[in-house]
């Protein structure tokens, strides 16, 4: 029994990955929880950015580790406004150019006052794990363990399918 509450008053207020739902470009409900047990890469993309070819290497990603690892792409005007595009033009723009297939979250800020909850989470995970203001542009990309534990970050430059990130998928 007092195990049972000391468990229950740790996990008040705890916020994990898994708690987060949010609205697909699509406007269908995306909820963290239901990708337990896989990887899950999380980047903040864009339309109009150099890094934007990256969504090819999203997409060849997913397709090849689709077993064991979630690509979720979240659209975001933060840098240099380039994602002005509203969902639906994000939506049409990344299945005509790039046959994407995995989660696109709708657009959504990714640093600043108005940062969604799950990047001021994933921030603060990063943070701890000694990166300093993780998200300085596009295409920043978080992996999440199948626990859901932040295990890497990795900048705009550093390409889906790099041994980097490979690495903690074969």
């Amino acid at each position: 029994m007092m195990k049972t509450l000391i468990i229950s008053l740790i996990l008040i207020g705890f916020t994990g990955i898994y708690d987060f739902k949010v609205k697909g470009l699509d406007g269908k409900q995306l909820d963290l929880a239901a990708y337990k047990g896989k990887k899950l890469l999380i980047v903040n993309t864009a339309s109009e950015c150099g890094y934007t070819p990256q969504y090819a290497d999203l997409q060849a990603l997913y397709d090849k580790y689709k077993d064991k690892l979630v690509v979720i792409g979240f659209p975001a005007n933060n840098f240099g406004k380039q994602e002005p595009g509203s969902n639906s033009e994000i939506q049409t723009f990344c299945k005509k150019n790039y046959g994407v297939t995995f989660p696109m979250a709708e657009k959504v800020s990714v640093k600043g006052d108005d940062i969604h909850p799950l990047f001021k989470y994933l921030t603060e995970e990063a943070e701890k794990m000694g990166f300093k203001d993780p998200i300085k542009w596009n295409f920043t990309k978080f992996l999440v363990d199948e626990q859901g534990k932040l295990i890497a970050v990795y900048p705009s430059k550093v390409k889906p399918m790099s041994e980097e990130i490979t690495k903690h998928l074969n």
